[in-house]
């Protein structure tokens, strides 16, 4: 199968892409290794994809529409799947044009290419960021997500209503992912477990914002990987998983459209994150305590049960073996030696 990968050089893409990859597929994969951070990071991610022989790498930005309508024409791919995106929920404060232009701009180019070249199955991101200010744990795809807080989560709900438009109007299977605190190897740096990391390597403070008192439904990226595939593989309104019977959540039922969480069902403390991350690094942090940030939210926990039923699949990984796999990648990566000293 031909599938058409955007954001190959981002965390969760390279990790899709690789799955992708291994099990015989061919990947086209698009991304325009900006700057948000670390581009020698990006660029070793898509160094371990270039070695790959059914791998083609495009340089281009989502918001320019010839290129992606070139990508499209030239390659034909069967089924897309949309990872690209600005990230960051803080970031949108100082940035918020660069939001719109590749999560909404570049989104619709997309959606456009999936219209005009019969494309199979779209898969987009979306986050868990959508649910906003609701307080009713677990997050259900059934609430309201008509409160975002921040404009990142905005622009991702965006994404979610274009594209059941698009899955109304053109008939285009469409299914979007809410992704929960995605982490582990080849992670982006301005992610907690990242900075954590860094920060006690240095015997600096860690900044804990809300004094520590966050649950996460984390998620590790090889189990977001496996569920990104499996839902690629069941098209809505044509694989036997989906027969149009069961109501759609988030739409009429009649298009083929599907939204569904996807992220660890067992939410952690963030002190409990820290504390396994001080285990495997093997000395204590020097925690700042730090006030709720704007657009934050207190917890967050996933309910995964709609995507169990439609793919039957759901995240294995505990956070002691997650964190453990990013530290062993982080010292590989950057050299770093273990530490003698134990946690007191």
């Amino acid at each position: 199968m031909k599938v058409l990968v955007t954001g190959t050089a981002g965390f969760i893409g390279s990790h899709v892409a690789t799955k992708l990859l291994d099990r015989g597929d061919h990947v086209i994969g698009i991304d325009n290794l900006n700057d948000y951070y670390d581009v020698n990071l990006k660029k070793a991610r898509l160094a371990r994809l270039a070695e790959r022989p059914n791998y083609t790498h495009v340089h281009a930005d989502l918001a320019d529409r010839k290129a992606i309508e070139g990508v499209f024409s030239k390659h034909q791919p069967q089924r897309v799947v949309n990872l690209a995106a600005q990230a960051g929920v803080r970031y949108a404060a100082e940035n918020p044009h660069v939001y719109v232009s590749s999560n909404v701009t570049g989104f619709l180019h997309i959606l456009e290419g999936c219209r005009h070249h019969g494309v199979e199955h779209l898969v987009f991101a979306s986050t868990s960021s959508v649910y906003g200010a609701n307080t009713a744990m677990p997050f259900s795809e059934h609430e309201s997500t008509e409160h975002p807080l921040t404009l990142y989560a905005a622009s991702k709900k965006a994404n979610e209503q274009m594209a059941h438009s698009y899955a109304h109007l053109y008939g285009i299977p469409c299914t979007g992912l809410r992704f929960f605190t995605v982490y582990g190897p080849w992670g982006r740096p301005d992610m907690a477990l990242f900075l954590f990391t860094k920060a006690m390597l240095a015997g600096e403070p860690i900044k804990v914002f809300n004094h520590g008192r966050h649950k996460r439904s984390f998620t590790y990226v090889a189990d977001i990987a496996e569920g990104v595939v499996r839902t690629l593989d069941v098209v809505p309104g044509k694989s036997a998983e989906w027969n149009g019977a069961k109501p759609d959540p988030a739409s009429s039922g009649v298009a083929p459209y599907r939204i569904y969480n996807i992220g660890n069902e067992e939410p952690v403390e963030l002190l409990r994150y820290i504390e396994v991350l001080e285990q495997c690094l093997g000395r204590k942090a020097k925690m700042q305590m730090l006030p709720l940030q704007a657009g934050d939210v207190p917890n967050t926990e996933a309910d995964v049960s709609a995507l169990v039923e439609a793919v039957g699949y759901r995240p294995q990984v505990s956070v002691e073996t997650g964190v453990a796999n990013f530290v062993d990648w982080y010292r590989s990566y950057y050299g770093v030696k273990s530490s003698a000293r134990a946690v007191a």
